[in-house]
C-alpha cells in the first residue's frame, strides 16, 4: 500500500465528501466533524456509487411510531436501492454480520513532512501553507 495525497484539508469542510480515485480505485472520502474517512465508492450489493447517497443518521425504533435518529451524518445511504453504511467503519446495516464495503486508513498530514518524505535527492526550499487529506491505498 502506498499513501496518496488527495485534497488539502480545507477543500474539504466538515459535513462533506469529495470522490477521488487512487490508483483506479473510487474513493469516497468523508470529513464527520474534522475526522477523515475513506470507503470505496461501491455498493457490495450492486455496486452503485456510496458518494452519490444521502448521509443520514441512524434510525432505531422501540416499537411502532416511536423512533429515533442518532449518529446524524455518519451513515451514508446507498443510492439504488438504499442500504446503509457506517462511514466510520464500512459495517453494513442491512446485514452487519455479512456485508461490509471496504474502508481505507486516513490521516491528516502536515505538508512540510509530506514535502520532507523518504527519498534522497536534490533539494530547494518548499514553503507549505496548509494541510492535506492523505489516503492509504
Amino acid at each position: 500500500m502506498g499513501k496518496h495525497v488527495v485534497a488539502a484539508v480545507s477543500e474539504l469542510p466538515p459535513g462533506s465528501r469529495r470522490l477521488v480515485t487512487v490508483r483506479g480505485r473510487p474513493i469516497a472520502v468523508f470529513n464527520l466533524e474534522g475526522e477523515f474517512y475513506a470507503l470505496i465508492n461501491r455498493c457490495p450489493h450492486q455496486g452503485a456509487g456510496l458518494c452519490e447517497g444521502d448521509v443520514t443518521g441512524l434510525i432505531t425504533a422501540d416499537g411502532p411510531g416511536r423512533y429515533r435518529i442518532s449518529r446524524k451524518g455518519e451513515i451514508i445511504r446507498c443510492p439504488w436501492h438504499g442500504w446503509e453504511f457506517d462511514i466510520r467503519t464500512g459495517q453494513s446495516w442491512c446485514e452487519p454480520s455479512r456485508i461490509r464495503t471496504r474502508k481505507y486508513p486516513v490521516e491528516v498530514a502536515n505538508g512540510a513532512s509530506l514535502v520532507k518524505g523518504p527519498y534522497l535527492a536534490e533539494t530547494v526550499a518548499v514553503s507549505v501553507e496548509q494541510d492535506y487529506v492523505v489516503v492509504e491505498v
